[in-house]
């Protein structure tokens, strides 16, 4: 396949997607040409990089308006400066940390980074070193294999400016949030604390940390090297966000891929460039994200206030179209099962919320559930978490009662909307699929003793009168030991599972 206006045959290399670009390749430069640039071939692609003093270093990442790409679109100038002064205040050389987990299933873009261009990443964790007179860099990767073995030897290829090792970190949704990559490094469990702390005052071995994504740190070299007039030639001058960003898109597209576009591009234009069929909605943002429909997306602009303006999300880059041949509302209940399933489980909106709202969407899906249900239970979660994940699941999920209305009512009255699951949404856990039994109740055998809820309260709540409760979906293939449990504790024998009667 060619890439379209930046020149070239797209070159794949092996586990990562197509590399495509519109307008002038930047991030992608050379990989057109190459499966990956070693250090020769970078600097004859990238030029020659010096050191920033850190003065330089804000001034750069504050005219460029560099925001962090991991999701959250914090200004990196202001995260330096934290770091800055924490050190000056504590008096303790700091720590910068490379985020390159993408623990979503959809992420991609610093896997190609990783795989393909890695020494863009050393270059700008580097003049983030150097500024910051920085005791170790530590890059962190996801434990899937994907990129490591690229970025080991690009370390071997080259000589950093203070020690650099790569941690690997389990390759879960969670796993890459900010409180847990410093919990895992520090050798706790990779889950978020259990009380918010910002890495910048005491981050990696409770020092002063410098923590940001992997693109982030590559959109800084490619700064330096340019400098901020020519960096700022391109992008979406009207929002004040320059430069190119780099986006994940997947789902249903024909030609699947990590497109490089300046900022202010049309999302029509990439979507088109992917080979994305008509279909009823994109999401966009990732599983934190926000659905669109089609025509609303098609209008929308990659930037962070160009998708804001109407109703999406870049967060960091995820593009996930939905063509005709599946069926949205099961894509989406596959989803927050498998959200609900990566949480950390140690708050009470993860442990108990998600599951709540995993199962009222699988009730919607079956056409037994309610709307107003899944957005009692989205409230019930947001702002309530250690982290931001109950959020995210639960607005991916109210933003799919909007999208899909017109589904959801086909389902209500028919049970499901004439459609498969085509598995589009890329989910990667089979444990999280339903199986096809589900729970029943005998009420002439049923005493409420409640005995049931208390063995398996992901499954089965009880009402007002302490008899149990359930929606009539299929239950979860994981917790199906658990749902035998319950059955098998029932002294009345009221409960059993079963497959439905055909």
């Amino acid at each position: 396949m060619s890439s379209r206006r930046g020149g070239g045959t797209a070159v794949a290399a092996p586990q990562v997607p197509t590399v495509l670009s519109i307008g002038p390749a930047r991030l992608t430069a050379g990989l057109d040409r190459a499966e990956r640039l070693d250090l020769r071939s970078h600097q004859q692609v990238h030029g020659p990089i010096g050191p920033l003093s850190l003065r330089a270093m804000l001034e750069l990442a504050e005219d460029i308006r560099l925001t962090g790409r991991g999701g959250a679109g914090f200004p990196f100038h202001k995260k330096v400066k934290a770091v800055a002064d924490a050190v000056e205040r504590r008096m303790l050389a700091p720590f910068v940390v490379v985020n390159a987990t993408e623990g979503e299933p959809a992420a991609w873009k610093d896997k190609v980074l990783l795989t393909r261009a890695p020494h863009l990443i050393l270059d700008g964790a580097a003049l983030v070193a150097w500024a910051l007179k920085a005791i170790e860099i530590v890059l962190c990767v996801a434990d899937d294999g994907v990129g490591e073995r690229s970025l080991l030897n690009a370390l071997a290829e080259r000589d950093m400016p203070v020690p650099a090792r790569v941690v690997r970190v389990p390759h879960r949704f969670i796993s890459g949030e900010g409180g847990a990559l410093v919990q895992g490094i520090n050798g706790f469990p990779h889950i978020p604390p259990g009380i918010k702390r910002r890495a910048a005052e005491g981050g990696v071995e409770g020092q002063p940390t410098l923590l940001s994504n992997a693109e982030t740190f590559a959109q800084l070299a490619i700064a330096a090297r340019m400098g901020p007039r020519r960096y700022c030639e391109i992008g979406d001058a009207e929002n004040k966000e320059p430069g190119t960003v780099l986006l994940s898109v997947t789902g249903s597209a024909r030609h699947p891929a990590v497109v490089e576009c300046p900022t202010g591009t049309p999302l029509e234009e990439v979507l088109d460039l992917c080979g994305v069929p008509a279909g009823p909605a994109v999401l966009t943002g990732g599983f934190h994200g926000r659905w669109l429909e089609m025509g609303v997306a098609a209008r929308a602009l990659v930037s962070r206030k160009g998708m804001q303006s109407v109703g999406g999300a870049l967060g960091a880059g995820i593009i996930l179209p939905l063509g005709p041949e599946t069926c949205p509302v099961g894509e989406v209940a596959r989803v927050v099962r498998y959200l609900a399933a990566e949480s950390a489980g140690q708050c009470g909106p993860c442990r108990l919320g998600l599951p709540d709202l995993a199962r009222a969407v699988d009730g919607l899906n079956s056409g037994a559930g309610d709307p107003a249900v899944v957005r009692a239970a989205a409230a019930a979660v947001k702002g309530r978490g250690a982290c931001s994940h109950p959020d995210g699941t639960a607005g991916f999920a109210t933003s799919a009662l909007e999208v899909f209305a017109d589904d959801l009512a086909h389902h209500a009255r028919s049970g499901d909307c004439g459609r498969p699951v085509a598995k589009v949404l890329p989910v990667p856990d089979a444990r999280e699929e339903l199986s096809t039994r589900r729970l029943h109740v005998d009420w002439s055998r049923c005493d409420g003793h409640g005995l049931c809820a208390d063995v398996a309260p992901d499954l089965i709540k009880l009402d007002g009168n302490g008899f149990p409760t359930f929606l009539d979906t299929p239950v979860p293939v994981r917790l199906e030991n658990v749902a035998a449990q319950a059955v098998a504790v029932c002294p009345a024998l009221a409960l059993r599972m079963a497959a439905p009667k055909r």
